[in-house]
């Protein structure tokens, strides 16, 4: 699994938002993340959020996004807007539900797929829940602490 890329979501911005329009607050791009068996990554909205909480860390695969991009001309949005945490290439996300995995030298457990909500329409575009059916990313828990940094 190859990390091309880690964001940090400082505040909710659809959590505690429905019936209203989504919070402001914008993702943050960081070259490396401290993440904490049992918490989260350091600095993000989940961190520390809720005891044995299934999305202490999320993954999105850039697959994914670039397929989105492609299936509805959308030049102008990076893989940021998905708000989930590290944006990986070259593994089949779904295949980590249920099994612990190592991502440089840090323990997880995949715990489900991070389902899209309605809300990607309004982040990505129109049809965007729909279109990641499947394909929204994966929830895990943090195992032992550690650095995650994007691959050169």
């Amino acid at each position: 699994m190859k990390i091309v890329s880690i964001y940090i979501g400082p505040e909710h911005n659809y959590v505690g938002h429905h019936g209203q329009p989504p919070g402001l607050s914008p993702t943050v791009r960081c070259a490396e993340v401290e993440c904490v068996a049992g918490k989260g990554i350091k600095g993000d909205r989940y961190f520390g959020w809720k005891d044995d909480y299934k999305g202490q860390v999320t993954f999105f695969a850039e697959e994914t996004w670039e397929r989105l991009c492609q299936q509805m001309a959308v030049t102008d949005k990076d893989a940021g807007v998905f708000r989930r945490n590290v944006i990986t290439r070259g593994v089949d996300l779904n295949t980590l539900i249920g099994k612990e995995f190592e991502v440089q030298g840090v323990r997880f457990l995949g715990t489900q797929e991070a389902a899209p909500c309605h809300w990607m329409n309004e982040a990505f575009g129109p049809g965007a829940e729909a279109a990641l059916q499947g394909y929204g990313g994966l929830r895990a828990k943090i195992l032992t602490d550690g650095i995650l940094r994007v691959d050169a």
